[in-house]
């Protein structure tokens, strides 16, 4: 009989503890991969800034943190470039503002008093636009091949109920790009410059206008959720997942790496990042429980930095706008949803809904304002009845 610490036992854990750290590093993939693509492929931005600066901010999560903490896109202020064809300066801007206002607030020690007067209704509400402003635009990229985009949808949709569901988006995508390449029609290289894509990244820094601009339409309304998604909720995750840890798992830790990341790397072409308690959420529920899986993602990440060309950008042509839009609407659904829009009470709900049909009505900045006036109404008028 084999023993409980025959070399078989231990290799067979090691294995599947190696297993479950590579299949959560890449489980965020359903929120992080749409995004990119659709700064890459639609805005043509930088695709060496862009995976250079999610990989060093992985790989520097992972040797500072010591646990799966994941890094993702600021949704907001990616969605919104997306959606809004924004130039890259506005995304550089916007960037290096939310960091030095993420480390204002962390070494002031303001984080945790501001957090406090942010309701998460009015971040709910702000997502809920925004998940709609990219389901529509993954609808249209969708309507270039319904059968396709729509077949696409459907089975990411369901293999959310399935066991083996992290392997359904890299399984899709492979799938559409052989397809793709067997019947070259539809490419998405049909609107793209594939040499804009290959052109390498530059030191740039950003016009008057995008700098006042970023601070108006994209850093208002992605503070709300920064605080409370990517530094007072996933801080209250990761302390209760990992309590040995909780001394370095802090709001203010939370805040000064993501605002230090966004600070230096967003001048090399790196995109708005932070981190995510939704991304912590799947990571873990995959199996992946050190640092080896943000490690992992960061090397990924790099790899595909520092390789990009004309043959991987060539490969990412093959990706059918159809998939593509699958994709962002996939995102844009898992952003807007919520249960606080079913259980809810009734004011948040009116907050929420308020919030959302203002900033699809005229801008993010603007839901954000009504949200918050909203919100202190009710904390008066509950103050008044006492």
């Amino acid at each position: 009989m084999i023993s409980d610490n025959s070399p078989k036992k231990v290799c067979d854990q090691s294995f599947n503890r190696l297993l479950g750290e590579t299949s959560g590093a890449f489980a965020d993939l359903g929120t992080f991969l749409p995004l990119v693509l659709g700064l890459i492929a639609l805005n043509q931005f930088s695709a060496q800034g862009i995976f250079l600066g999610f990989g060093l901010f992985a790989i520097l999560s992972a040797l500072f943190y010591r646990r799966p903490i994941p890094v993702q896109p600021m949704k907001v202020i990616a969605a919104l470039v997306i959606a809004q064809g924004l130039s890259p300066g506005m995304l550089q801007a916007s960037a290096m503002l939310m960091g030095i206002i993420l480390l204002i607030l962390a070494f002031s020690g303001a984080i945790t008093w501001l957090a406090k007067q942010l309701s998460q209704a009015v971040s709910v509400g702000i997502q809920l636009a925004i998940g709609l402003q990219l389901m529509w635009m993954g609808a249209k990229m969708m309507s270039e091949f319904w059968l396709l985009g729509f077949g696409a949808f459907g089975l990411l949709f369901i293999s959310k109920f399935l066991p083996l569901r992290y392997l359904a988006m890299p399984l899709v995508i492979a799938a559409g790009m052989i397809w793709q390449a067997s019947t070259q029609t539809g490419l998405i290289s049909n609107n793209l410059d594939i040499q804009a894509m290959t052109t390498p990244f530059q030191l740039t820094w950003p016009t008057a206008v995008e700098w006042t601009s970023a601070a108006l339409l994209l850093v208002l309304p992605q503070l709300a959720l920064t605080l409370t998604n990517a530094v007072i909720a996933i801080s209250a995750m990761a302390q209760e997942k990992f309590p040995e840890d909780a001394a370095k798992l802090t709001p203010k830790n939370f805040a000064i790496t993501s605002g230090l990341a966004n600070l230096l790397l967003a001048p090399f072409g790196a995109s708005a990042m932070c981190h995510g308690a939704g991304g912590l959420t799947v990571q873990y529920h995959f199996g992946a429980r050190t640092y080896l899986a943000p490690l992992i993602f960061g090397s990924s990440c790099l790899i595909i930095a520092l390789c990009w060309g004309s043959n991987i950008a060539w490969l990412l042509s093959l990706i059918p706008m159809a998939i593509l839009g699958s994709l962002l609407t996939i995102a844009g659904l898992q952003l807007a949803w919520s249960k606080r829009l079913i259980d809810g009470r009734p004011f948040c709900i009116l907050v929420i809904l308020s919030t959302a049909i203002t900033c699809l009505a005229i801008n993010a900045a603007a839901g954000l304002a009504v949200g918050i006036i909203l919100e202190q109404a009710r904390r008066r008028t509950m103050l008044a009845m006492r």
